[in-house]
């Protein structure tokens, strides 16, 4: 499936820039990759190593979780930056809710998201090495959703490879 010349210059437009067109032009992506980056979810992820917690304020109301697979724990644990190709990072994001057992804490609800950061610099070389993809359910969310990925980590924490998360020791 070939994109059309009108959906490249969109996307170009829309500030995702070289890194749109390149993967727009490449070949059909799985159903279930992520738009811009073709990013999926990692096959075991859910049995990788935990890095740190995270809360975000309303109106999100979040609380997440990162994993990462073994290519980027044993940077983590090393202090490497760059992350080195191969990492991989997972975030799990759930609704925060009051538990019911004891008040005072706040536990898990109802899941929201998950993020994936995936380093290969040959692949996304204009995205800093780093690709993004977001899904709901186990489905990549839309373009707009995406577009947001990128621009976040570069205007926060490009001192650290655009990489949010801290390892939690």
């Amino acid at each position: 499936m070939k994109s059309s010349p009108f959906f490249a210059i969109a996307l170009t437009i829309t500030g995702v820039g070289m890194a749109a067109a390149q993967v727009a032009s490449a070949q059909p992506r799985p159903e279930n990759a992520s738009p811009i980056y073709g990013v999926t979810l990692p096959e075991g992820y859910r049995d990788w190593k935990f890095i740190a917690p995270a809360q975000e304020a309303p109106p999100l109301d979040e609380l997440r979780a990162v994993l990462a697979n073994d290519v980027a724990v044993e940077a983590y644990k090393e202090g490497v930056l760059p992350f080195p190709d191969g990492s991989v990072l997972v975030k799990l994001a759930y609704k925060r809710q009051q538990s019911t057992e004891f008040p005072p804490a706040t536990v898990p609800g109802a899941p929201t998201t998950v993020q994936v950061m995936v380093k290969d610099s040959k692949k996304f070389p204009d995205s800093h090495g780093w690709g993004f993809g977001r899904f709901v359910n186990g489905k990549p969310v839309d373009v707009a959703q995406h577009e947001t990925c990128l621009a976040c980590h570069v205007g926060n924490v490009k001192d650290h490879d655009y990489v949010f998360t801290r390892y939690a020791h």
